[in-house]
Formats: structure tokens, C-alpha cells, sequence
């Protein structure tokens, strides 16, 4: 059995009480003091999350923007310096290869961040499409440390160790040799938990130091160390996908819904631009939705939907949601049972549950506008 990989922050994790489960190959904390208290706790107060699992790229060149572009379907060529997009990596056949945030600095200076889980094959699919374009790739995921802040306080608690004002920070925008309790970091505004937050990468032997001095200075405000159990029923509720649940390489970003990210009237070709425009021009045969039990229950990931006693799709995600405390979830279903009000089964264990589709905006982010 291969040994699992440790983060920088592998060391501090009992020390706030931390349970360890294995996820994306690495040790990582699953929750601290629970992850109904830590889900509250971003919400309502900050939370600090270490996501030094996550994958970092960097494409720097003087083709990198357009390498960049041809990689992902959103338009690259509308970001400024120091602006992050979110973006999909499709295959040619339109499904979706991995999504993920892209950072530019300057026309050759790109910085791409990946799902943990998807890190060898992401970069693997990278350099294999590097084609002729005049850049240099470089996977730099084990020379780098991430930390997210998230929630209300995120900002005040941020700013206690920052001279520069955070404000000038805005969402989707990133600021480099920002100086954090004494280390130069990178500092973006971006989140996955439907909160404000920061995300501050530094290098690996500055991380613990970072964390606990987050920690120190966030008590006054209630901030406390967050894991992954929390960190998945945050992003859930805002309607932010996960790899492997929401999309994989069978599901487009159309069949999603997030069409938005995927920019077909862009001028350049990108990877999977002919199946997705080709899918548009059809129409989708299947779509996610939200849903609420209508019935006593929790529909868990992958449990079938049925329609008088027929197969019409699967939940992707399901949780009983501690903010809205309703049995909801999200499921990609055959496009003639998608507007919202249709009925149908989920087949829970051995019983089927009656599930009525709702709007998927389970919660109001209040993220910065940007």
C-alpha cells in the first residue's frame, strides 16, 4: 500500500483536536470539533482550512497567455494582471477534465491551480498539450503551502498581520509578496464555501507558523480550525461543484449548468470547443438540479432517481444542510424531469424517498461583489 502524503500542516492537526482520514492520498483532517460546529462556525464567524493538498502550476513563456486560453473554455484574454478566473480543463469530447482557478500576473506569467485528487493527471494532460507554444511548465505543488480563511471575519482577522489594506484585494483578484506575520505570501481573494475569505500561499516550512498565528489572532472573532467534512457541506450549499461528484470527464460544464465558464463565442479554439458548441446547438439530454426530501431521509452521492420505476439520473451530492436544515441536494437528471416543482423517487437504501426539484441556489453568497 502506497504511504499516504502529509502537508506541511500535518504536524499541528491533533493539537486542535484534529480527526485524520485519508483523502486525495494525503492525511488530512476530516474535523476538529465537529463539523456541524465548524460548519456554523464559517458562516456565522472565520474558519482556516489547510488546502496545501491542492495542485499549482505555473506557465510562464511568452505564448503562456495563449497557451492558457487554449487549455480552458473561459476567456483568459478578459483577465487583467493580478485577476484570477474560474475555469474548466475539458477533453475533446466536451467532459471535463478537471475545473480550476487560473491566476495571471502578466501576459507570460500564469499560475493555475488544481484539485487535489486530479494533481498527476491534471499536469500529465498539461504538458502533454503543450504543442509548440513558446512556455515552460512547471509543476511547483510540493514547493507551496496553502491556507484559506473563510467566513465573516476572515478580513479583520487577515489584516491584523498585513500592513497593506486588504480592500485592495478584491474578489477574484490576487496580490504577490504580500508580507503575512513576517513572510512574503501570495494573497487572493476567491473561497469555496459561498463566505468572503483569503487564500494565502506561502512557502511549506512558513506554514505552521501562519497558521497558528491566524489562529492567535482570529480567537477574539471565534475562528477556529476547519476540515474537510465542513468544508464540504459549505461548498455544497453555495452551489460550488466538486470534482468527481458534480463533473468528471463523462459530464460537460453545459450539463451542469455552468455554461457561463465556458466562453464558445471566443474568437481562439480551446480544447473541447467543437463537442460543447455542437451540444449547445442540440440541447442538452440531461441537467443538474437542486432537489428537497420530501420524504424522512438523506439521498447520498450516487443513489439512483427514479420516475414511475424508471432509471432517470443520480444525486451527485446530498446532505441533510446545517444551514437550512432541509434534507437537499443536487442530482443530474434527464432534461424532461428538470423544472422545478417535478416529483420523482430517490432510492434510498432499500426505500424509495418522493424529492421535489428546487432552484440549486441553496444559499446566498456573501462573497465580496466584484
Amino acid at each position: 500500500m502506497q504511504e499516504l502524503k502529509k502537508t506541511p500542516l500535518r504536524g499541528v492537526y491533533e493539537q486542535y483536536g484534529g480527526k485524520v482520514v485519508e483523502f486525495a492520498g494525503y492525511e488530512l483532517p476530516t474535523q476538529f470539533k465537529g463539523f456541524l460546529h465548524e460548519h456554523e462556525t464559517v458562516r456565522e464567524r472565520a474558519g482556516l482550512f489547510d488546502v496545501s493538498h491542492m495542485g499549482e502550476v505555473t506557465v510562464i513563456g511568452k505564448d503562456a497567455q495563449k497557451f492558457v486560453q487554449y487549455l480552458v473554455t473561459n476567456d483568459v484574454n478578459t483577465l487583467n494582471d493580478n485577476e484570477v478566473l474560474y475555469t474548466f480543463m475539458c477533453k475533446e469530447t466536451g467532459g471535463v477534465v478537471d475545473d480550476l482557478l487560473v491566476y495571471k500576473f502578466k501576459e507570460d506569467d500564469f499560475f493555475l491551480v488544481i484539485n487535489a485528487s486530479n494533481k498527476e493527471k491534471d499536469v500529465k494532460w498539461i504538458l502533454d498539450h503543450k504543442g509548440n507554444f513558446d512556455i515552460e511548465i512547471k509543476d511547483v505543488s510540493e514547493n507551496i503551502a496553502q491556507l484559506a480563511l473563510q467566513g465573516p471575519k476572515a478580513q479583520e482577522i487577515l489584516q491584523k498581520l498585513v500592513s497593506m489594506d486588504l480592500n485592495e484585494i478584491k474578489f477574484f483578484k490576487a496580490r504577490r509578496n504580500v508580507i503575512v506575520n513576517g513572510k512574503e505570501c501570495l494573497v487572493s481573494r476567491t473561497g469555496y464555501t459561498g463566505e468572503d475569505g483569503f487564500e494565502i500561499y506561502c512557502k511549506p516550512e512558513d506554514a505552521e507558523e501562519l497558521w497558528n498565528a491566524m489562529l492567535k489572532n482570529g480567537e477574539e472573532f471565534g475562528a477556529e480550525p476547519i476540515g474537510l467534512g465542513a468544508r464540504d457541506t459549505l461548498r455544497f450549499e453555495a452551489t460550488l461543484p466538486l470534482y468527481g461528484n458534480e463533473m468528471d470527464e463523462n459530464i460537460t460544464p453545459l450539463e451542469m449548468g455552468f455554461g457561463f465558464f465556458v466562453k464558445l463565442k471566443v474568437e481562439e479554439d480551446f480544447i473541447g470547443k467543437d463537442a460543447l458548441i455542437k451540444q449547445k446547438t442540440e440541447g442538452i439530454t440531461r441537467k443538474l438540479v437542486g432537489f428537497e426530501l420530501l420524504d424522512k431521509g438523506i439521498a447520498r452521492h450516487g443513489y439512483e432517481i427514479l420516475k414511475d420505476g424508471k432509471v432517470i439520473g443520480h444525486v451527485t451530492t446530498g446532505y441533510k444542510s446545517p444551514t437550512l436544515k432541509k434534507s437537499i441536494g443536487l442530482a443530474l437528471v434527464e432534461i424532461d424531469y428538470t423544472k422545478i416543482g417535478t416529483e420523482f423517487d430517490i432510492k434510498v437504501r432499500n426505500k424509495e424517498l418522493k424529492a421535489v426539484v428546487i432552484d440549486k441556489r441553496f444559499y446566498t453568497k456573501k462573497t465580496q461583489s466584484k
